[in-house]
């Protein structure tokens, strides 16, 4: 199963400013813009037939329309899409929930896992703008029971959950199956945050600087064919320039990160050497040329990455800290850093 956020993870949205959240809330949908790749990848994942795309937004409900107009427009189908009723909260007097990311999509998670078997396994697409990183792992843990219900009410009081929510939280967490969770997360890197500054969370998750990556992983865990990943790559070489150095760069990347093997690398070499050029129309010389370049610079012995073990996580403590990276980079992005 796969779960994906929306803004900044699927939609190049903008809301440091007052400007950049009345521009997002007026667009239509013809005028919203893609994270380069995501589309195609998402196209790719569904034509897999997997046991569902579950979209998760902080995006008003409001804006059900306009959004689904948008995703329609790509060529996507989803399964479920939860968007945070923002309105309803603020004429109850309720602001804080208006920031609040942790409370909000931690019960969403949590509430679509408890009909789901307890052994569903799930990929989980995400941004370092906010708090993605940190609620994906927290609940992933919490399916595995690795989380005590102590230390999960100390974290959404951090947060700053409203009391008469918090133990609605905590009693879907405790009956939520167990089993299952999380194999990969990964976070887009919208704002260009180092990716050590998620080292914390462990290999389970993985940033990333553009859709050909996560396309990779994919591909190495046995998600996707070899065509699909390369559709992905294609739509980054065709509508944003990359060349054949920018792909091998972001594979080998990932090697360097140990996300990924010489695996994933051998199945694109040999798919490229024998694929119909007609499949890969006009990039067929951009993507032979990185296929030829990955075979030579991957080593030849690189194992793929083991399966990431758990890890002793301080989640109050990494809350604060995954909070004041998010902070910085807001910062960095407004050019106040």
């Amino acid at each position: 199963m796969h779960r994906w956020d929306l803004d900044k993870t699927y939609l190049r949205t903008e809301f440091d400013t007052v400007k950049d959240l009345l521009r997002t809330a007026f667009e239509s949908a013809a005028q919203k813009k893609t994270v380069p790749g995501a589309s195609a990848l998402l196209r790719e994942i569904r034509a897999t037939d997997p046991a569902g795309i579950y979209i998760l937004s902080g995006s008003p409900t409001q804006m059900r329309k306009v959004l689904e107009a948008k995703l329609r427009l790509d060529g996507i189908r989803w399964d479920n899409l939860v968007l945070k009723p923002q309105l309803t909260n603020i004429l109850r007097g309720r602001f804080r929930f208006v920031k609040d990311q942790v409370g909000y999509k931690l019960a969403a998670l949590l509430d679509t896992r408890a009909s789901m078997p307890s052994d569903t396994l799930e990929y989980m697409f995400g941004d370092d703008a906010e708090a993605d990183a940190f609620i994906y792992s927290i609940y992933t843990d919490l399916c595995a029971g690795r989380v005590e219900v102590p230390t999960l009410m100390q974290v959404l009081q951090i947060a700053g959950v409203y009391p008469d929510v918090l133990p609605r939280v905590v009693r879907m967490a405790e009956r939520v199956p167990r089993g299952g969770g999380a194999i990969r997360i990964f976070i887009h890197l919208d704002r260009v945050s180092a990716p050590n500054a998620f080292e914390e969370y462990g290999p389970r998750v993985c940033p990333f600087y553009n859709y050909f990556q996560p396309a990779c992983v994919l591909l190495e865990h046995g998600v996707l064919p070899p065509l699909s990943a390369l559709r992905v790559a294609a739509e980054l070489v065709i509508h944003h320039g990359f060349t054949a150095d920018a792909l091998v760069a972001s594979y080998m990347d990932l090697v360097a990160r140990k996300q990924l093997g010489r695996y994933g690398a051998d199945v694109l070499a040999r798919f490229l050497e024998e694929v119909d050029e007609s499949l890969l129309a006009t990039t067929a010389p951009v993507l032979r040329a990185f296929g030829r370049q990955l075979d030579e610079e991957c080593p030849k012995d690189l194992e793929s990455p083991p399966p990431p073990p758990p890890i002793e996580i301080d989640w109050p403590g990494l809350f604060d800290r995954d909070r004041a990276r998010a902070r910085a980079a807001k910062l960095r992005s407004l050019g106040r850093l």
